[in-house]
């Protein structure tokens, strides 16, 4: 009769391994949410730029005739 205790014992052990598991990643996916917006931040000013010259670049070019693309055979 003493199994009965050791496996309800083990069981909760194992509920608060999972549990420790489960914390630590989701404060890892906390921090590498707060990353991620971190460097969304300090790039937005270099792709608002970026885009904006690829813009200008788009604009200064003139349409293409259909027949002056190139030949693949």
């Amino acid at each position: 009769m003493a199994w009965i205790p050791v496996s309800v014992s083990l069981g909760f052990v194992g509920l608060a391994v999972l549990a420790y598991c489960s914390f630590r990643v989701y404060m890892g996916v906390r921090r590498f949410g707060r990353e991620l917006e971190r460097t969304r931040r300090r790039l937005a000013p270099k792709q608002s730029a970026l885009r904006d010259e690829l813009d200008d670049l788009n604009g200064t070019r003139g349409p293409q005739a259909p027949g002056d693309g190139v030949r693949s055979s």
